[in-house]
Formats: C-alpha cells, sequence, structure tokens
C-alpha cells in the first residue's frame, strides 16, 4: 500500500453529506457533517485539500451527488460508485458507519468505479433525457385530449392508428376552432380511412355533443402539445449542433446502422459520450446498458432468463431503433428478425431485444475501431452473387 496515502469517503444525501478521511494506516484522521449548499461543498473541499486528500469515493445516491462531483474533480482523483456493490461488499455497512466504510473500501482498492463522462456530454445527455421526458409529457396530453374527446361521444380514436396521427389531428384542431358539425369533420379524416371502416362508421365517429367548456378544454391540450412539440425540436436541434460540433464523424458513422437516424444517433452518443475506452469488451457495454440476459440457475433449474438493470434511457432508444431496423429492407437485422420469427417462433419482444443487443454491440465496434457499418447479410448475399456469376461463367465457356 503506499505510504502516506490519504484517501476520503463520501456519504451523500439530500441535505447532508458525511465525510470521512483515512490515512493509509486505516487511521481516521478527521471526520465532520456538511450541508448541501454550494458554500458549503466548498468549504468541505477546502478542508480536504488541507488534511491532504488525493483519492475521495462517493456513491452514486440518485442526483445528489452530482453537485458535490462538480465541485472536487479538478482537484483530486474521484472514484463514484455503485450502491448495490458497496453493500454487496463484506463489512460494517451501516447508516452510521457510511462514510468510514467507503473511504476504507476506497484505502484497500475495492471499489469499482462507475462511467461518469466528461461535462460536454453531460449537457448532452441533459438534453436526451429531457426529450425522453417532453415525449412522455406529451404522450400523457394525448390520451388526456383523447379522454377529453370520448367524454363528447367522440370516436375517432377507435379507428386509426395512433391519436397523433394527421387525421385525428386535424379534427382536433378543427373542434377547437369551433367546428363540430359531423360532415365538415369528415372531410379532414384521410380517404384510407373512409375507405376501410365505411363512411357512415367514420361519420359516426366524429359525431359528438362539444359544449363551450368542452371546446376550451381541447384548445388548451392541443396548445399544450404545442409547447410541448416546440421544446422538443429546440432540445433536440442543441443536441444536434453539439453532435456535430465535438462529435462529427462519430455522428455521421452511427447513421450507417440500418435504422439510426439523427435522433437515434444523438442519443448513443449522449447516453456512452462516443468513448467506448471506458468499456473493456462490448458485453461490458451490454450490461452496463442492460440488455444483458441473466444468469439465474439453481439446482440445474433455469429460474430467470429476463435482462438486466441499466442505463434506460439508452436502452429505450436502441429497442426502437431495433423495431426499425427489422423492418428495414435488405439488411441482416430484417433478415435475423424473419428467421427467428418463421423458424424459431420466438416472440416478437425477445427477438427486439436480440436485434437491440446486436446493434449496440456494432455501435461498440464501430466506435473503437473508427469504422462505417457492414452489413453481413448484404456482403454474404454479394459473395454468393459473385461466386454464381463465375459458375456460371466457367459453365459457358466449357460449353455445358
Amino acid at each position: 500500500m503506499k505510504q502516506e496515502r490519504i484517501v476520503a469517503g463520501l456519504d451523500v444525501h439530500k441535505d447532508s453529506v458525511y465525510l470521512c478521511i483515512m490515512r493509509y494506516d486505516e487511521a481516521i484522521i478527521f471526520e465532520k457533517t456538511y450541508g448541501t449548499l454550494t458554500t458549503e461543498l466548498r468549504q468541505m473541499r477546502d478542508d480536504m485539500l488541507a488534511h491532504g486528500v488525493s483519492e475521495c469515493a462517493m456513491e452514486s445516491t440518485a442526483v445528489y451527488w452530482m453537485p458535490v462531483w462538480n465541485e472536487l474533480c479538478d482537484h483530486m482523483q474521484l472514484r463514484l460508485a455503485n450502491p448495490m456493490f458497496i453493500k454487496q461488499l463484506p463489512g460494517r455497512k451501516s447508516d452510521t458507519k457510511d462514510a468510514q466504510w467507503i473511504a476504507e473500501c476506497q484505502l484497500k482498492n475495492l471499489i469499482r468505479k462507475s462511467f461518469v463522462p466528461e461535462p460536454i456530454v453531460q449537457d448532452m445527455r441533459k438534453l436526451n433525457r429531457r426529450i425522453f421526458d417532453l415525449n412522455e409529457d406529451l404522450t400523457y396530453n394525448k390520451n388526456k385530449l383523447d379522454a377529453a374527446m370520448q367524454r363528447c361521444g367522440f370516436r375517432l380514436s377507435n379507428y386509426v392508428s395512433s391519436t397523433g396521427g394527421k387525421s385525428y389531428q386535424a379534427v382536433a384542431r378543427a373542434i377547437a376552432d369551433g367546428v363540430t358539425d359531423a360532415e365538415i369533420l369528415l372531410r379532414k379524416v384521410h380517404g384510407r380511412t373512409i375507405n376501410k371502416h365505411g363512411k357512415a362508421t367514420i361519420l359516426g365517429a366524429v359525431t359528438g355533443n362539444f359544449s363551450a367548456t368542452d371546446i376550451q378544454v381541447i384548445k388548451q391540450y392541443l396548445a399544450m402539445m404545442d409547447l410541448l412539440n416546440g421544446q422538443i425540436e429546440e432540445c433536440q436541434k442543441s443536441l444536434t449542433d453539439l453532435c456535430e460540433e465535438h462529435f462529427p464523424s462519430q455522428f455521421k458513422r452511427l447513421q450507417t446502422i440500418p435504422g439510426v437516424k439523427e435522433r437515434a444517433a444523438t442519443a448513443i452518443i449522449a447516453e456512452t459520450g462516443a468513448d467506448m475506452s471506458a468499456f473493456e469488451k462490448s458485453s461490458n457495454l451490454v450490461g452496463w446498458c442492460g440488455l444483458k440476459p441473466r444468469n439465474d440457475i439453481s439446482n440445474r433449474k433455469m429460474k430467470s432468463r429476463k435482462i438486466t438493470h441499466g442505463n434506460k434511457y439508452l436502452r429505450q432508444i436502441l429497442i426502437e431503433i431495433a423495431w426499425c431496423a427489422s423492418r428495414t429492407r435488405n439488411c441482416f437485422f430484417s433478415n435475423f428478425s424473419y428467421v427467428q420469427v418463421t423458424q424459431k417462433h420466438k416472440s416478437k419482444m425477445k427477438i427486439q431485444v436480440a436485434i437491440a443487443r446486436k446493434v449496440l454491440v456494432a455501435v461498440w465496434h464501430m466506435l473503437s475501431k473508427g469504422e462505417d457499418f457492414i452489413d453481413i447479410y448484404l456482403k454474404r448475399l454479394e459473395i454468393r452473387a459473385r461466386i454464381e456469376a463465375e459458375i456460371q461463367q466457367m459453365e459457358s465457356s466449357m460449353g455445358i
């Protein structure tokens, strides 16, 4: 153990931070409880530097660790630990001894650090996760809008694929403008929907009893949806600009994957930082994302193969990519999905999870090696076509 090594353990809470400074011989040389105001965190930093602290470890407690990290990151070596991993270590982990235990674990190099991205990537994460939150709010308001319309006897949502579609939105905005005549509303519905379900059915679906209050509520929901859509576009533009400025090659490279466009590429970069050095192997990245199946076996019986916990934002965007890739013609992922459904009779959701994992493995190799996506399915087709052409040429030359 390095002589004169001094480490600190921090137990971070919402309203307080417990500090324990430990010497190389496990002797506690300083303990104190601080508040979480910025001035108090800076005082804690100064006290740590005054005692010669060169290393510090803390648990990733919700978002409360972030201000502490930001105050200390430029002054000492930091290590962020998964609370679940700390609890699994044998020792006297308790509410009163947390800071001491974390410092002792750091002193003995028992803590496996968590991935903390660079400040610019953290800003990109904020934008990316804000988009996820805004989309959740948008879905909520869409559902509330449809509920308000349903109360008036309006049933168009029973016959369209989405309440966010053009037909439904056109009719809803016409009602918000005071147009309630069913014949006029029918003209705003797409002809394909009318042909599929019949004119009389759709006419009955857009017929309702709308009071002035109902129209006012509908107008407010539509205004809220417009506001949310505007904020989503604003966040996405800022996120795209940051990607093009700091990660231009990675941003273009990721879009060579089937199913990956601007939104998905920016989300992947924001969550991973486009730096694969933090993940030794592709399996490490897959496990960090939460796409690795559990290996829960007891008495030679498989108890569970559910995927593990991980970065839910990255996992969600990868599942969306998987759905798009499985519908892209003449690519490896669509061929894989077809084989799994028709020949192996797997469930569609399990197939999408498997495709998401394959996409993430491809992302790791592409960003690690600086290569564009190579579709092995198309490559096999090219090799097969070339071999068949060579055979045909040989047969023609031999007069067969």
